[in-house]
């Protein structure tokens, strides 16, 4: 559809209230709510994205306009378009909204928290290769996710990860942020930051994803939160400092490869940016672990969703 003259540059604009029923909120925080809708024309679910204020609407489509860029890719989450109407519940102010694909297996967050561990190793290794790859992609388009976690990586159907939500995203090559916008994001994801971060002059990088897609494999490896009681004044002081979530308890021995992508998380958590590997050293590494267990794949998938269906979800 024509593109409104404010918003040109977003992807296509969906004029789409007589074409979407059955609203349902499926998330909400800070940033506003992600509803669950049926396009009628299109005879699918898709999830929409809408934000809390009107003044973050030229953010919506910076978010979108990165989205565009990378959302082929077969990790990242699929953008469709950008929604402008009065949804439900929301009187008659016209609102903005991103509608994407939508994800009905929850992101790595709750399938971790669904297990209370880690997933299977096939599907762990999977995990692990796919995010590289779709950060991997991002990067190559001069784009930095800033905000990867578990909560963020996505799952379709066949537990596949898709990488979601570039609200806090920056084109690398232009990257400046106060200290006041710093410390907005040190408020929700300060566990995955690195330690340079905290310093309030600190402009991000590349190397700042880097450093958060370590912290997400230990995650993935142990089926927990890292630092999971620490206070942001705790982790300001203790990150610059060297700690890291705990590794005794990785029995690096209970399957093939695991000891190389400890290594390699260690790697990418270096307190020294320089010395964290890119995401195409990432992408290599893990893909050489998950070929070592391609043939359980299927297996480990089929085991974890017969625990979701038992769980109803």
């Amino acid at each position: 559809m024509r593109l409104d003259k404010n918003y040109r540059g977003c992807a296509q604009m969906l004029k789409a209230d007589s074409c979407l029923e059955n609203w349902q909120l499926i998330d909400s925080g800070g940033f506003g709510q992600v509803f669950k809708a049926r396009h009628k024309k299109w005879r699918c679910d898709v999830a929409i994205k809408l934000l809390q204020h009107a003044a973050g609407d030229i953010e919506l489509c910076e978010e979108a306009n990165h989205m565009a860029k990378v959302s082929l890719h077969s990790s990242v989450l699929r953008l469709y378009g950008i929604y402008r109407g009065c949804p439900p519940n929301g009187g008659q102010n016209i609102q903005l909204g991103i509608v994407m694909e939508l994800m009905d297996r929850g992101s790595v967050q709750t399938l971790l928290e669904t297990l209370s561990g880690p997933p299977p190793w096939p599907l762990a290794f999977r995990l692990a290769y796919e995010i590289a790859q779709g950060m991997n992609f991002l990067h190559e388009k001069n784009i930095l996710h800033h905000d990867l976690k578990p909560s963020n990586v996505l799952l379709d159907d066949d537990l596949h990860a898709k990488l979601a939500d570039f609200g806090l995203s920056r084109v690398s090559t232009s990257v400046l942020m106060s200290s006041e916008e710093m410390s907005t994001v040190k408020g929700g994801t300060c566990q995955y930051m690195p330690p340079e971060s905290f310093d309030p002059s600190y402009k991000p990088v590349r190397k700042f994803d880097i450093y958060s897609y370590g912290i997400l494999l230990w995650s993935i490896i142990c089926g927990k939160k890292p630092f999971p009681d620490a206070t942001l004044a705790l982790l300001a002081l203790k990150i610059p400092k060297g700690d890291r979530p705990p590794c005794k308890e990785i029995d690096q021995t209970k399957a093939e490869g695991l000891r190389e992508l400890v290594g390699l998380m260690k790697r990418c958590w270096d307190g020294d940016p320089s010395q964290r590997p890119d995401f195409g050293e990432c992408d290599e590494i893990t893909k050489d672990v998950f070929s070592k267990h391609r043939a359980g794949i299927h297996q480990a998938v089929g085991q974890v969703m017969k625990k979701l269906v038992q769980l109803n979800l």
